[in-house]
């Protein structure tokens, strides 16, 4: 799994692309508690780029998910698709987690 940070106004983007499983999901949680100790206020996690996700993968998004809401912060994961979609909709996820189709919806969520 890569991650990229990119920042569009003041929001961070982080482009995750590979596979996100037990060996790799702790680095998006890492990347996204150390952002939020630099007092980063809003977030889009895209996951256009990833073709597989595990049960750790998805507890790495629950764990951003409820820590961000925890501190009243935004959030948004976007360019959900594939297996990726599947799995989160046989978690029953979809209405858990802050879902854009794109960037561009994914930051007006963001923003609001």
């Amino acid at each position: 799994m890569e991650l990229k940070i990119r920042k569009n106004g003041d929001v961070y983007i982080i482009d995750v692309t590979g596979e996100m499983d037990l060996y790799n999901s702790y680095k998006l949680k890492e990347l996204v508690m150390k952002m939020l100790e630099k007092n980063v206020k809003n977030f889009v996690i895209n996951l256009e780029q990833v073709d597989y996700i595990d049960s750790s993968g998805i507890g790495a998004l629950i764990y951003i998910c409820s820590t961000i809401k925890k501190m009243n912060l935004n959030l948004a994961i976007a360019n959900i698709h594939g297996s990726v979609k599947k799995v989160i909709e046989l978690t029953k996820l979809m209405g858990y987690f802050p879902i854009a189709n794109s960037i561009d919806e994914a930051l007006l969520m963001v923003k609001e």
